[in-house]
């Protein structure tokens, strides 16, 4: 029985350990999905200044007013390039916590699986020996009759 309950320790821990581990996963999801969130705002904004500077293009516009329109779009598409840069990373970890917490879950699956084997070995001596003892008690019986 030490090994059943060291068993169930172990699976015990797994258990834990997947559950921690798919809470971790759903936080860098959803950390992602914010970080996905911001650059779509971010195109947006920049595609709505791009089409406003459009605009004052066509009605005139003064150099430096060109000017400031050119240095906010670089700036822009900057801050585009790092929040690309920024999902990409937030992927990345998903990735690899998704990749943890499936191992956990694996880990979890064997002791699991290793519990069921212990048990049904067990249920397999248990039998025998109730069999056994059935057979020597229809023995006495037998020889009790004659």
């Amino acid at each position: 029985m030490a090994t059943s309950s060291a068993l169930g320790t172990l699976i015990e821990l797994a258990t834990r350990d997947t559950d921690e581990a798919a809470k971790r996963l759903g936080q860098c999801m959803k950390a992602a999905e914010d970080c996905e969130q911001k650059l779509a705002l971010l195109t947006q904004y920049r595609d709505d200044y791009a089409a406003r500077f459009q605009q004052s293009l066509t009605a005139g516009l003064t150099a430096m007013g060109y000017r400031n329109y050119q240095q906010f779009l670089d700036k822009l598409d900057q801050a585009i390039a790092a929040q690309q840069q920024i999902v990409r990373d937030a992927h990345a970890r998903v990735e690899r916590e998704k990749s943890a917490w499936q191992a956990c879950e694996r880990k979890r699956m064997s002791y699991g699986t290793l519990a069921e084997r212990a048990e049904k070995a067990q249920q397999q001596k248990d039998n025998k020996r109730d069999q056994k003892q059935m057979d020597e008690h229809a023995a006495r019986q037998l020889l009790y009759k004659r």
